[in-house]
């Protein structure tokens, strides 16, 4: 006879590491593709990112008087890491990555009682204290590498983020452009066009920001074949980006002139990232499945909102932190009713 516990039943942290294998697979080709047209930068940002969350989450472990191998070999740390690594500036300083990484495993992860307890989503922590205490840092953003006038070296690129030194003493702002969404969101705040703002600016390209674009598309499909292994549901993914592509819609047949169209918000900044790796975290989201299309399309309207009428250019961080306040609220009002129980 076998003894059967109580539930809730939890998966063994074999299972975790699986599910976080399988996200960083999902994320390799548009990081290699990132790399390729960004440079060194963004290799350099998610090695320190790694090596700082890994080494955090075995202190705070050992602190916690815990087997450190087991929550080092899970993965959650290290795709905390890519994860945020993959969204702040590339040839970041070494120390704003510290900082955000930190914020993202001791403060909004451990804080809270470590991997299944956190109600915000760790990444996201990181990148909005990283977005609201050093908002010169987090603008400096590289272009391509086409549209550089130099191109950065690896010795140049360790040079500037571990010593703040650039070749020939020049200032970073002679590396770095606005992104597209700023670019955009900046020429409208000065009475100009859509056609007008993207006419203006090299970092256009067909449907989106240049090259932005291509590694959006393969976020996409890493989005999709995560949803075809089960690793996510498609529940978030679809209502996050099927919200956004309706409320964009929306706007911009009432006044295109305005507003952009569709697909530029649809592949632009962080909504892919966001809707299959970001929002799609079974912690800090939704649990039921009526849940979790309730929060992907609040995700999904107020990553809109926050890009077309508030502060910051993008703002899936802002809408993933937001939700996740009402993730439980959202549960307890879309709990599936129990077996045989009357209405």
């Amino acid at each position: 006879m076998s003894l059967l516990t109580s539930s809730p039943y939890t998966h063994g942290s074999n299972q975790v590491s699986l599910v976080m294998r399988n996200v960083l697979y999902a994320l390799l080709p548009a990081l290699a593709l990132y790399t390729w047209m960004f440079g060194w930068g963004v290799l350099t940002n998610q090695l320190i990112a790694i090596a700082v969350a890994l080494g955090s989450e075995a202190l705070i472990i050992r602190l916690r008087r815990r087997p450190v191998k087991p929550a080092l070999l899970d993965g959650s740390a290290l795709i905390t890491a890519v994860l945020l690594a993959f969204a702040i500036p590339p040839f970041s300083p070494w120390w704003l990555i510290t900082i955000g990484t930190l914020s993202a495993i001791v403060m909004a992860k451990h804080l809270y009682g470590g991997l299944g307890y956190n109600p915000f989503n760790p990444a996201m922590v990181g990148y909005v204290v990283l977005l609201i205490s050093f908002p010169l840092e987090m603008t400096q953003w590289l272009p391509p590498i086409e549209l550089r006038s130099e191109e950065l070296s690896l010795g140049a690129t360790l040079g500037y983020v571990f010593g703040g030194q650039l070749p020939g003493g020049n200032l970073l702002d002679a590396y770095t452009m606005a992104t597209p969404l700023d670019s955009l969101k900046t020429a409208l705040g000065m009475d100009k066009s859509v056609a007008e703002a993207m006419a203006a600016s090299p970092v256009f390209g067909n449907v989106g920001g240049i090259h932005w674009e291509y590694i959006n598309v393969l976020l996409l499909l890493g989005g999709l074949w995560m949803i075809y292994r089960h690793v996510i549901s498609w529940h978030v993914p679809v209502a996050v980006l099927g919200s956004l592509l309706l409320i964009s819609t929306l706007f911009w047949l009432i006044n295109p002139v305005h507003y952009a169209d569709p697909l530029f918000h649809i592949f632009t900044g962080g909504a892919m990232l966001g809707a299959f790796f970001i929002a799609t975290d079974p912690v800090s989201g939704a649990t039921s499945e009526k849940g979790r299309i309730v929060f992907g399309i609040g995700v999904g309207i107020l990553e809109y909102v926050i890009r077309v009428w508030g502060g910051y250019p993008d703002g899936i961080a802002f809408s993933v932190l937001l939700m996740n306040m009402a993730a439980p609220t959202i549960d307890y009002y879309t709990q599936p009713r129990i077996y045989g129980e009357r209405g």
